[in-house]
């Protein structure tokens, strides 16, 4: 990453941060997430980061790097230590087309160097990267090109899901790749913090869905999103044994379980043992650089483990994220700051 230097700028950012550490003490972990979340959209905050060399260093923990090598390199070592790879060109909410056309080329150059290099690795993408917020058309045609560079490599796509607003659009699009054009090699997400997730679920079961199941991670109102993280965590392990369930089974869903916390990784393990279902039908999913114990050790119980690795230069609305998904992530970040 090229980076500049502004003075003043580590006192500054320590500031910010003390802010927000003061905001959690006195609010509550929620407040602090909302307030990370509005951030990773804030222009202002990421031209600040993305001239801050050690807000790079510090991210590249969850970041593979900036270019397809970077991203390959990290996805052999996962390999290489037993776990699946799910990579990302990040990137979302553009508002160009010829921006949507570039990240469609990018994502079309990853799947021709993933077939080269022989890595275990599907990959993800945001509609909204490939324009779905310019035209719905835009967007649908990427994905078609996407889907049928995909397919002659056997290999296949996961859309992720965005803000609630998008859902129904995403889920829209979806099927129509997998209805109306015919795309087998398609996936989705639904996120269990939203209240429609139920009936989300159970329609996608009826249709045989490959699905990835996540807790969420945007800043959503408590007219839309469960307010409460115990409420999304008791939703979470329902829509789990939804996808795992028989009638899911018999339609041919596939489940990828996508979460650090270790409740709901055992309320998962639990429920496929008491129902015969096997490690091979169902897997894990973990972001890089996130609990890395974690990931070993569920590999060395044989469970089947996908690491999400994502890559580019548009990492600072990732990182974010990241940070208010989990107080732990914010500390790491901070104490690598106060060791300058």
């Amino acid at each position: 990453m090229s980076a500049k230097k502004y003075p003043r700028l580590t006192l500054i950012a320590t500031v910010v941060l003390v802010v927000l550490l003061l905001l959690l003490t006195r609010y509550g972990g929620r407040w602090l997430r909302f307030g990370l979340v509005h951030l990773a959209r804030a222009t202002w905050a990421r031209n600040l980061a993305n001239n801050w060399l050690l807000a790079w260093r510090v991210a590249s923990r969850f970041v593979a790097g900036e270019t397809i090598d970077d991203a390959l390199a990290a996805a052999r070592d996962l390999n290489g230590r037993g776990m699946l790879v799910s990579m990302d060109y990040l990137g979302e909410s553009v508002t160009e087309a010829s921006l949507a056309h570039a990240s469609r080329d990018e994502i079309l150059r990853l799947l021709d160097c993933i077939r080269a290099s022989g890595v275990q690795a599907n990959v993800s993408v945001k509609l909204s990267q490939l324009g779905l917020k310019i035209r719905r058309e835009l967007a649908l045609d990427n994905m078609i090109q996407i889907l049928e560079r995909a397919g002659h490599y056997n290999n296949r796509i996961r859309i992720d899901m965005e803000e609630s607003a998008l859902v129904d659009t995403t889920l829209g699009l979806y099927r129509t790749l997998r209805d109306d054009y015919g795309f087998q090699n398609v996936g989705v997400v639904i996120q269990a913090y939203l209240y429609r997730s139920e009936a989300d679920v159970r329609q996608l079961i009826g249709e045989g869905a490959w699905v990835r199941l996540c807790k969420g991670a945007y800043a959503e109102p408590p007219d839309v999103a469960f307010p409460v993280k115990a409420d999304t965590d008791a939703n979470f392990v329902k829509l789990v044994q939804l996808l795992l369930g028989e009638e899911a089974r018999r339609n041919g869903v596939y489940l990828g379980v996508a979460t650090h916390d270790e409740k709901m990784i055992q309320a998962t393990i639990n429920y496929a043992q008491a129902n015969g279902i096997r490690p091979s039908e169902f897997e894990f999913q973990m972001l890089y650089g996130i609990r890395r114990e974690l990931q070993e050790r569920l590999v060395r119980q044989g469970y089947q483990l996908r690491i999400y690795v994502p890559y580019g230069t548009a990492w600072y609305p990732y990182f974010v994220r990241r940070l208010a998904e989990r107080p732990a992530n914010l500390w790491f970040f901070i104490s690598n700051l106060l060791r300058r």
